[in-house]
């Protein structure tokens, strides 16, 4: 096994594959099937020295060429069954293809060194202890315990007459097995999750407040919820970022948090004590830090939302539905509708969407024939303005010992920016010289501020996102029970599977980690269904059969029986 695993590592060099958790993953998948080659050609070299052979050079090549055939063709259906798995799409396929590539190259190896390097390394090591090998196998012969077991258990089931009803009344037994088990995922006791929770030493609390609340105000709120979280036994310290990102991460990477930034927006970096340290899970401790988190974001009318460091390919959300529809305007009322669905169902967390706050925003219009009958132009009430609230050079300081001018900036401070009285006072100058306020030459329009609107495909998008946290703690079961929700209520069209046909009537298109889960699970399928037909067509040029093959494939739904349960 040392000299496979060893020359299974060049290969994967060789192949352009790195030492990383995946690649160890495929080694440490396939060590056991590794050294099964091995093992038959060693028992089969032993089995014929117990039958009489006396020199190891005379029962090697006999050994080694009777087991060949059958080893050869157990090592290509483990190959077939594991290849297809390197041509899934989507997240997962980095991640799925040097499981199959590195496990088959070390099962080829294994076969080489099986059949070259162990006959080899029999004969330098026992040729002087093959003749006590096989008088030892002399004594061994006789019926043992364990042969006499499997004929106790398995001759009632041999024969005819009352055999053939112990045979049916097995059969059923075996459909009674695999039908509990299938139940066990119908009942949710085994929880359908694409990927496990990770126990890290870190999650990330991020705070959405209403567009144009200050820094002041949103750096306020953090500091609450940091208070709170300093409380906690298990945090050891923690960031704050208000008003920008914090440094990337995983989640930053894939979901942009990388791009947040604004006087409403803030981070907080939380570390915890190590694993080994503590009795809870970094899940369990965000399950019970959510909850006081949120009430705190609430009361001042911001929306926190704890985001853990995912075990695998990130998604914009675990939950995510995607609005289209004919305008943006009615896109942001489906999704509303959508949004105060998922705050309906139970165990719906961290809900949120892409529209921003609705924020106010004032027009302040000239009226150009007054401005005209006091003589002050168009171009002076912008310049004016343009002044007091962005700022305007009005001229440089210059010294001997300063390589660059020092600019003198004009511009009102950010109290006076905030207040239109402030600003409406600003007097101007008209062109007979006289001081006009700005107040008797323009008018106050209310309205508010245009939407960023978000694109997927150059189609116009709304995104609707959420997480579930309670017992089961996957986001599959959230989604179908808001699915439901929604045809029940609204009945607006979904798409679980391709995009909507036509994008110009209003409907829902589900991505996130359901999308993952599909893409992942319907190339593993068409892997598993193209890996079963490689083996049966391996298995039938070995026996020239074709019902043969299916005899020996009759165990694999059995698999079923023993790995639902394990779950």
């Amino acid at each position: 096994m040392v000299v496979t695993l060893a020359i299974t590592l060049f290969a994967s060099w060789a192949w352009g594959f790195t030492l990383n958790r995946v690649s160890l993953f495929a080694l440490i998948f396939s060590i056991g099937i590794l050294v099964d080659d091995a093992i038959v050609v060693v028992e089969n070299i032993h089995r014929h020295l117990a039958m009489g052979g006396k020199h190891l050079l005379e029962a090697i090549p006999k050994a080694v060429d009777e087991v060949g055939g059958p080893t050869i063709l157990a090592t290509f259906t483990v190959i077939a069954a594991l290849l297809p798995m390197a041509f899934v799409s989507g997240l997962m396929g980095p991640y799925m293809s040097p499981i199959p590539i590195n496990a088959g190259m070390g099962m080829l190896i294994s076969l080489a060194v099986a059949f070259i390097f162990t006959p080899w390394l029999t004969n330098r090591a026992l040729a002087n202890s093959a003749a006590g090998l096989a008088a030892h196998a002399e004594n061994e012969r006789g019926e043992s315990r364990l042969s006499r077991f499997f004929q106790r258990v398995m001759n009632p089931f041999l024969g005819s007459g009352r055999a053939r009803a112990m045979r049916w009344l097995l059969l059923a037994a075996i459909l009674l097995l695999i039908a509990g088990s299938i139940a066990l995922v119908a009942n949710r006791t085994v929880v359908l999750k694409m990927l496990p929770f990770d126990n890290k030493s870190e999650f990330q609390v991020v705070l959405d407040m209403p567009e144009g609340t200050s820094l002041e105000q949103t750096t306020r709120v953090l500091s609450e919820i940091g208070d709170y979280l300093g409380g906690v036994a298990e945090v050891t310290d923690y960031q704050v970022y208000s008003g920008t990102s914090a440094p990337i991460s995983f989640n930053g990477l894939v979901r942009q948090y990388y791009l947040r930034n604004g006087a409403h927006l803030g981070d907080i970096q939380v570390n915890l004590v190590e694993k080994s340290q503590r009795d809870r899970k970094s899940h369990e401790i965000a399950l019970a830090l959510r909850q006081p988190i949120q009430e705190i974001a609430d009361r001042f009318g911001g929306n926190a939302k704890i985001v853990e460091v995912p075990p695998g390919p990130p998604v914009l959300s675990p939950l995510v539905a995607e609005i289209y529809g004919l305008d943006y305007s009615g896109q942001i009322e489906v999704a509303k509708e959508v949004r105060s669905t998922f705050d309906k169902v139970d165990g719906i967390v961290d809900v949120d969407d892409s529209v921003e706050y609705p924020s106010e925003k004032i027009i302040l219009k000239v009226d150009r024939t007054k401005a005209a009958r006091l003589g002050v132009p168009q171009s002076s009430v912008t310049q004016a303005l343009a002044t007091v609230l962005e700022g305007e050079d009005m001229g440089y300081l210059h010294g001997d010992n300063v390589k660059y001018a020092v600019p003198i900036r004009v511009e009102f401070s950010d109290a006076d920016k905030a207040d239109l009285t402030q600003l409406l006072s600003l007097r101007l100058k008209s062109q007979d010289g006289n001081l006009v306020p700005l107040s008797e030459i323009v008018e106050q329009v209310q309205s508010s501020r245009s939407h960023s609107i978000q694109h997927k495909d150059l189609l116009p998008v709304v995104y609707v996102t959420g997480d579930l946290a309670g017992e089961t703690d996957s986001p599959l079961y959230g989604l179908f029970a808001i699915s439901d929700r929604l045809l029940a209520e609204s009945g607006i069209d979904q798409w679980f599977l391709s995009q909507p046909d036509n994008p110009y009537e209003y409907s829902l298109k589900w991505d996130g980690e359901w999308q993952v889960t599909y893409e992942t699970f319907r190339d593993m399928g068409i892997a598993y269904s193209v890996g079963l037909l490689l083996i049966y067509l391996l298995v039938v040029a070995q026996f020239r059969s074709y019902l043969v093959p299916l005899v020996i494939m009759a165990p694999i739904p059995l698999t079923i029986i023993g790995i639902l349960p394990g779950h």
